[in-house]
């Protein structure tokens, strides 16, 4: 790139990152890395359950503490950037997002299966409302061509988003495929884009890169790559591409190294998890299925003795979708019964 260009980076590791932790985040933990990457000129940062705004349940998983501890928590110590919470509807309410306003966020994300924009009208309009940055997040991604992608996040824009996301929930992506998104993204919007990748196949920094090539204004990254299947773009990588390519993030690079090897890679020690890509967060963006599936589809096939991959495999075929939890158990069971 001849022209240098600053994008802004919003960082995910408090939130994707709880998929890694199956959203047990110690609140000490969570408040060491928000004052790391605060200090490191992160420009947002994101706090919630990983299934968003009121994803404390027994389907999605109950976390080690409240959302309000988690959020007021965070609010308290960052000095510079933004804080954010993510908010899917049907699972988060606007009543939801209120609370999370009292709590401290100054912007939210509104996210929706990559077909359904419509459904986050009355959530995105509301949050204008109330003065919040608002950011559509487009899930799922993969599932749709780029033109159609586009008038979807075209509705988004519609409502009143401020920036509109390509979000690669199934790390699924080919690079030239993300790219090819974002740029319709681009060519049909006023508003800013941005990217969210997930690295089931490898490709999170690189789809992250090209996204920036083609136009995107923010890109979604965590430390170590902290996130849900093989995680998330990692934060420290990109942020070293970037330096190396002339990309502008505003980031200090040695203090995301520091970060993530300091205060990340030893709490993912301390409770005995490991971010990577391994054969069943490979079939993840093999077979196209979202990202946080991963440890519920880990524990239906220890349950009925069937391998994970051929759950996931399955949930690819039928095109299922962040929501459908249930289902994995409906697949396990179909697939422990063809084995009698």
């Amino acid at each position: 790139m001849t022209d240098a260009k600053r994008i802004l980076i919003n960082d995910v590791t408090l939130r994707d990152g709880m998929h890694a932790l199956s959203h047990q985040f110690e609140l000490d933990d969570m408040l060491a890395i928000a004052r790391a990457l605060d200090e490191a000129g992160v420009g947002i940062i994101e706090v919630s359950h990983g299934d968003g705004l009121g994803g404390n349940t027994i389907t999605y998983g109950f976390s080690k503490h409240t959302e309000e501890e988690y959020i007021r928590g965070v609010a308290g110590v960052l000095q510079h950037a933004k804080l954010d919470a993510l908010l899917l509807p049907g699972i988060g309410t606007i009543e939801d997002l209120d609370r999370a306003v009292d709590w401290g966020i100054s912007v939210v994300r509104i996210a929706t299966h990559c077909t359904e924009a419509d459904i986050a009208q009355q959530h995105i309009e509301h949050a204008k409302q109330r003065g919040l940055e608002t950011v559509g997040f487009l899930m799922m991604s993969h599932m749709l061509r780029p033109a159609a992608l586009a008038e979807q996040a075209l509705l988004m824009a519609s409502y009143g988003a401020d920036c509109v996301y390509v979000v690669d929930s199934a790390g699924a992506l080919l690079t030239h495929e993300a790219a090819e998104r974002v740029d319709a993204l681009r060519q049909a919007l006023r508003c800013e884009v941005g990217y969210h990748a997930h690295n089931n196949l490898g490709l999170g920094v690189a789809n992250s890169v090209a996204a920036v090539e083609r136009g995107a204004d923010r890109i979604d990254a965590s430390l170590a790559g902290l996130g849900a299947g093989a995680g998330n773009a990692q934060l420290e990588v990109f942020a070293a591409v970037a330096a190396r390519m002339g990309i502008e993030t505003g980031c200090d690079l040695y203090a995301l190294m520091d970060a993530a090897d300091t205060l990340v890679r030893p709490m993912l020690a301390r409770h005995g998890r490991a971010v990577q890509i391994d054969g069943n967060s490979l079939a993840l963006g093999y077979a196209g299925v979202y990202s946080s599936f991963l440890h519920h589809a880990r524990r239906a096939a220890e349950r009925f003795g069937v391998d994970v991959r051929d759950i996931l495999v399955e949930l690819g075929k039928r095109n299922m979708v962040g929501g459908q939890e249930d289902m994995i158990i409906d697949v396990a069971v179909e697939l422990s019964r063809k084995k009698e």
